[in-house]
């Protein structure tokens, strides 16, 4: 077996998240099916992923990995010469195991491949041997996520709604900061997280911090080592509510150290979310990362 590094960004728009689900269109489910159909395997081979995404959440650029028999990357090589003039053919005798092609040529001979049986709301921009001890998941140092907003009176710009959330108040940037400054560190989310039975939701957020770009959009930028299910979006949706004046700056804070869920919490819209990078350590502490993010944390 060999474990290959994917490296892959899409449009959330049209998918039902990350996850496969039956009868679902998905992000997983569409890679996994064009792996086993291009490497023309039994079933198709499971993917883990650095962060699993919600519906309609996007991703710049998102990792994942998948195990598949070292044998099969040859049937690369042999849809190659199917296609190849008679006189370049091998001969009926020749070894199958004798490949022309080495490992990353077969490799991004699967990435053009990719290209012409995933639709063009998913890319596979990279696929690499991942080195010894990777594991898409537990080896992450950290996630990096944006949140696009635009307060424009008028409303947003048409060309990019799929990707920016229209707030129909004013909202103010240095409140939402120091509301934000407030919340950064290893905490117990919890209020701001949906439980997962024996997931933990302590979690070290990073970075926590919003900028109106020269076209007037509102971008956070939130970074964490990890995150529970929609706890990016019910932080923004906690600051949206302070930006805009329903709720005080120390609320999200209050909120944060009653480690439940709160109603008063309304997650942020799913399309102005956008996984941009996920962080991994240098290939020899691969395996030790892994291992530590495997333990269950506690404060």
């Amino acid at each position: 077996m060999v474990r290959l590094r994917l490296d892959l960004g899409y449009d959330g728009t049209d998918f039902s998240g990350w996850a496969r689900q039956p009868g679902r269109r998905t992000v997983q489910g569409e890679i996994e099916q064009a792996l086993g159909r291009i490497l023309r395997l039994e079933e198709p081979p499971a993917l883990t992923v650095a962060g699993r995404t919600d519906a309609g959440v996007h991703a710049r650029h998102q990792v994942a990995h998948v195990d598949v028999a070292v044998g099969s990357l040859s049937e690369l090589d042999r849809n190659r010469r199917a296609s190849a003039a008679p006189e370049e053919q091998p001969s009926a005798g020749a070894a199958t195991e004798e490949l022309p092609l080495d490992v990353d040529e077969r490799l991004a001979t699967l990435v053009r491949r990719l290209a012409g049986v995933l639709a063009q709301d998913v890319r596979v921009h990279r696929v690499s041997v991942a080195p010894e001890g990777f594991d898409a998941r537990f080896s992450a140092l950290s996630r990096r996520y944006a949140y696009r907003v635009s307060d424009a009176p008028g409303g947003g710009d048409p060309l990019r709604r799929r990707e920016v959330v229209w707030h129909n108040r004013p909202l103010d940037l240095d409140g939402m900061n120091t509301a934000a400054e407030r919340l950064l560190g290893e905490h117990d989310f919890a209020a701001f997280c949906k439980k997962r039975e024996g997931a933990t939701t302590i979690r070290e957020l990073q970075r926590l911090q919003w900028v109106r770009q020269d076209d007037g959009l509102l971008v956070a930028t939130v970074v964490a080592d990890a995150f529970c299910h929609s706890m990016v979006r019910a932080l923004v949706g906690a600051l949206l509510a302070v930006g805009d004046g329903r709720r005080p700056i120390p609320w999200p804070a209050h909120v944060l150290g009653g480690a439940v869920r709160d109603s008063g919490v309304h997650v942020a819209p799913a399309h102005g979310l956008c996984l941009e990078e996920v962080r991994y350590p240098p290939a020899e502490e691969l395996a030790v990362r892994a291992a530590a993010t495997r333990r269950v944390r506690s404060l």
